[in-house]
């Protein structure tokens, strides 16, 4: 017949809690896993700051590169200005440089501040020097 052996109570108790060394040993261990764990979720966090704008900005740089060559507005000299009001922190400046066989380079300079650095996305086309404000060749 099987019978259950019961541990006396002082038994019990004793197994049930942990010692002092075993607290005193977590609390070291969590006092050096924490702070190099939290300084990963930060450097992930700024990464992804990072990631999130740079893809913003390289958005906004086409969509003004195409407005800009389409509308043939970039061969009258220096542009430059902001996205507001959709997205005011991003500045952009049109450069333009001649190339060989007739075309240009026209390139989009995007500038934000982010975490106190400044930023930059350059997105750059060809584009005919022949063509006319309208952007359609002669």
């Amino acid at each position: 017949m099987n019978t259950i052996r019961r541990l006396p109570l002082r038994e019990r108790r004793a197994r049930r809690a942990f010692t002092l060394v075993e607290v005193l040993a977590t609390l070291v261990l969590l006092g050096i896993i924490l702070p190099i764990a939290m300084r990963g979720v930060s450097m992930a966090m700024a990464a992804a700051s990072n990631a999130r704008r740079t893809a913003e900005a390289t958005v906004l740089a086409e969509a003004k590169l195409n407005e800009l060559v389409a509308d043939g507005k970039w061969a009258s000299g220096a542009l430059s200005g902001d996205f507001a009001p959709t997205q005011p922190e991003y500045q952009w400046a049109c450069l333009t440089q001649t190339r060989d066989y007739g075309l240009t380079e026209v390139a989009i300079r995007v500038t934000w501040t982010d975490r106190g650095q400044v930023r930059e996305m350059i997105v750059a086309t060809l584009a005919n020097q022949s063509t006319n404000a309208a952007g359609v060749l002669p």
